[in-house]
């Protein structure tokens, strides 16, 4: 119980940082989507699972849509 609350925790400190991050902030390769490696030296508390929640298309990339929606 105290890994799930302690994984919770930590995927919701990184939705806290995705809200404050701007996608132009985090795709550092500017090819407008940001990738689990963008995300994750952005973010270094974001959990693998929150990413892959977010990516609605599997292509593991995050488009404007889908980084926005890692904030929510």
């Amino acid at each position: 119980m105290k890994k799930i609350l302690a994984a919770l925790a930590v995927s919701l400190m990184a939705v806290s940082a995705a809200q404050a991050a701007e996608l132009s902030e985090v795709d550092t390769d500017g090819n407008g989507t940001v990738s689990m490696e963008e995300a994750k030296a952005a973010m270094p508390d974001m959990a693998d699972d929150a990413f892959t929640a977010a990516d609605a298309n599997g292509d593991g990339q995050l488009d404007a849509d889908e980084f926005a929606k890692l904030g929510q």
